[in-house]
């Protein structure tokens, strides 16, 4: 028996069309009767230049700075900015059980930079008689809540600009591959 090579493109395919919730199924949710005109609009959905950038700057938001429930809050902040759901969704899986605790130690060590701290923050590890929560709420939370804050606004800008370089660049792509097959006709 031959073993048949399926593409990974078709498998992807295959899984997106089975697992992701219908329009009819979204309309019909209870918890989301409310809102499915608004979420259903087409321009949340479509994939254009201007869309999925703001999808991937909002994902970015909203995955670094929302600690739980990331995609509804995505979701919700796409209805007014106009920006593109699966973009956005998919984008808030930028930060997941591996990447998050080094991102976290990254902000914490740009916050206790420019708190003027140096690398190692405070330097004042918890003492005797003072509670982890209190060392973080007052001696790593500052430092901490900047560099988050800081390292999201960084990323969103460059994820946004990116989004948009890389559009232009397959756009023109397939600018190109239209202009060889027009040549290659005549």
């Amino acid at each position: 028996m031959v073993a048949e090579e399926i593409d990974p493109r078709s498998r992807l395919r295959r899984w997106v069309d089975n697992n992701v919730p219908t329009r009819e199924s979204i309309e019909s949710n209870r918890w989301l009767k409310p809102l499915a005109h608004r979420l259903l609009h087409s321009s949340l959905w479509r994939f254009n230049r201007r869309s999925v950038p703001r999808g991937v700057a909002l994902g970015m938001v909203t995955g670094i700075l929302v600690p739980m429930g990331q995609i509804p809050a995505s979701a919700l902040l796409a209805l007014p900015l106009r920006a593109n759901i699966p973009a956005a969704a998919a984008t808030t899986f930028f930060t997941n059980p591996l990447t998050t605790p080094p991102l976290w130690l990254f902000a914490y060590w740009v916050g206790s930079m420019m708190l003027g701290q140096g690398a190692g923050g405070s330097g004042r590890p918890p003492v005797e008689g003072q509670g982890w929560f209190d060392w973080l709420f007052n001696d790593a939370g500052p430092a901490l809540l900047l560099g988050l804050v800081t390292v999201t606004a960084v990323l969103t800008v460059l994820g946004y600009f990116v989004t948009r370089l890389a559009w232009r660049w397959w756009i023109a792509s397939k600018w190109k591959k239209r202009a060889l097959a027009r040549a290659e006709k005549a």
